[in-house]
C-alpha cells in the first residue's frame, strides 16, 4: 500500500510539471457597451451576443495578460501572432470559465471577468513559425552553436573576521602644598628678698604649630577604536554529466529553426570546451583568454552564434506539497554574436530558477535540470525571434 502511494505521489508530480510546462492559466476583463444595439422596445439588458463577444475579447485580453507577464519580448511575440488567436481561438485557449460578470442598464455597460487556460505548445509553435528564421530558406539560416555547463558547490572557503583594535591614553596630574608655621614664646623671671636670702625663680613657655596642606589633581583620558574586515567566501565547483542536456537544447533551437552544431564538434587549435568549463569551475565569468578563443573558433567555423551559460544544481529538500526532493537550479545564459570583429551579447536570460521534484536526489536533480535547460533555450530562442535574429 504504501508503495502504491508513493507511486501515484511521483505519477502525480511528473503530470504537474509536464502540464504546468504546456498549459497556463491566465485571467482578463473587458467592459462592453451596448447602447447602441438597444431597440426602441427592447429590454434595457445586455443581449446574448453582446455577452458572447464580451467573453472573446477579455479571453484575449488573458491571453495578453499571460505574455505581459512573461516579460518584453515574449509581449513583442504577442503582438506578432494576435491574428492567429483570433482567426482561431478554440486552437489556443482550451476553455474558458465566467468568474465574474456584472451588467449596468443605466451606463448600458456588461463587464465579465474570465479564467482561461492556455495552450502554451500551440503559441509557441505560432511564434516560432512567425519568426525571421522560421521564414529563411533551410539554406540560409544561421548556424548556432552551445555550451552549457552543469555544476554543483564542491566546497566553500570561509574566512574569518580579521580584527584590529587601537587604545589611546593620555595622563595629567597637578600638586600644590602650602605650608603654615606658627611660633610662640612666654617668659617671666622674678626675685624675692626676704632678711638675709634672696629667692628667684622663672617660667617659660613655647608653643610651635606646623601644618601642611597638598592637592593633588589627576586627569586620564582613554579613546578606543579599531576595524573589522570581512571576506567573502571563495566556492569551488564540481562540474555534471549533462549529455543529456544537449539533447534538450538542440531540440529546442532547432524547433525555433536555428542551425544547431554542439559545441563539441566545433572544437579547434583554438577553441577548446574544457577551457569553457574549468573557467565555470571557480567562478561564474570566462576569462578573456577564453572569450578571444571561442570567437576565434566559432569564426573559423563559419558560426556567428553561440549560446554559453550556466545552470547551479541547488541542494536537495523536500517538498512540502508532494513529500518528495525537490532540487532547484538557477540558470544564466547569454547569446554571443561573433560575426563582428568585437563578439557582442545579443540576448541574456537570468539569473532565473526552476524546480524539480522526485522520489529520490538523483531524479530530482535530473527533472530540474530539464526543465531549466528546456526553458532557458526557450527564453533564448523567444528573444532571439523578438529581435529578428535568423
Amino acid at each position: 500500500m504504501q508503495v502504491i502511494k508513493h507511486l501515484i505521489a511521483v505519477l502525480m508530480a511528473a503530470f504537474a510539471l509536464q502540464a504546468g510546462a504546456q498549459i497556463q492559466q491566465a485571467r482578463g476583463q473587458y467592459t462592453a457597451n451596448y447602447k447602441e444595439s438597444i431597440g426602441a422596445f427592447d429590454r434595457k439588458e445586455a443581449s446574448g451576443a453582446v455577452k458572447q463577444k464580451a467573453r472573446q475579447e477579455a479571453a484575449l485580453k488573458a491571453v495578453e495578460a499571460y505574455y505581459a507577464e512573461a516579460g518584453q519580448s515574449e509581449s513583442a511575440n504577442f503582438n506578432a501572432i494576435r491574428g492567429k488567436i483570433l482567426e482561431e481561438p478554440g486552437r489556443y485557449i482550451l476553455d474558458t470559465t465566467v468568474i465574474a460578470e456584472t451588467d449596468n442598464p443605466k451606463e448600458f455597460e456588461y463587464s465579465v471577468v474570465v479564467r482561461i487556460s492556455l495552450n502554451v505548445a500551440n503559441l509557441r509553435n505560432a511564434v516560432q513559425a512567425s519568426s525571421a528564421v522560421a521564414r529563411t530558406a533551410e539554406s540560409e539560416k544561421s548556424a548556432l552553436s552551445f555550451v552549457f555547463v552543469s555544476r554543483q558547490v564542491d566546497s566553500t572557503k570561509s574566512y574569518d573576521d580579521r580584527v584590529f583594535k587601537r587604545q589611546d591614553s593620555s595622563a595629567q596630574s597637578s600638586a600644590a602644598r602650602q605650608d603654615r608655621n606658627a611660633v610662640a614664646e612666654k617668659t617671666s623671671e622674678g626675685e624675692s628678698v626676704k632678711r638675709s636670702q634672696v629667692n628667684t625663680y622663672g617660667s617659660a613657655s613655647r608653643t610651635v604649630d606646623r601644618s601642611t596642606d597638598v592637592s593633588v589633581k589627576s586627569t586620564v583620558t582613554s579613546e578606543t577604536g579599531g576595524s573589522t574586515v570581512s571576506r567573502a567566501s571563495d566556492s569551488t565547483w564540481r562540474l555534471l554529466p549533462s549529455a543529456n542536456l544537449n539533447q534538450v537544447f538542440v531540440a529546442q533551437f532547432s524547433q525555433a529553426g536555428y542551425d544547431v552544431i554542439e559545441g563539441a564538434m566545433v572544437e579547434s587549435q583554438a577553441f577548446k570546451v574544457a577551457d569553457i568549463e574549468n573557467d565555470y569551475k571557480s567562478g561564474n565569468d570566462l576569462q578573456p583568454k577564453t572569450l578571444r578563443a571561442i570567437a576565434a573558433g566559432m569564426k573559423d567555423a563559419q558560426i556567428p552564434y553561440i549560446a554559453l551559460g550556466t545552470l547551479d544544481v541547488g541542494l536537495a529538500a523536500k517538498d512540502p506539497q508532494t513529500g518528495l526532493m525537490r532540487v532547484s537550479v538557477t540558470v544564466n545564459a547569454k547569446v554571443l554574436d561573433v560575426t563582428k570583429s568585437i563578439p557582442r551579447t545579443r540576448v541574456a536570460v537570468g539569473p532565473v530558477s526552476y524546480a524539480g521534484v522526485g522520489p529520490s536526489e538523483d531524479e530530482a536533480r535530473g527533472n530540474a535540470l530539464k526543465s531549466a535547460a528546456s526553458n532557458a533555450a526557450q527564453e533564448l530562442s523567444s528573444r532571439m525571434t523578438t529581435m529578428g535574429v535568423r
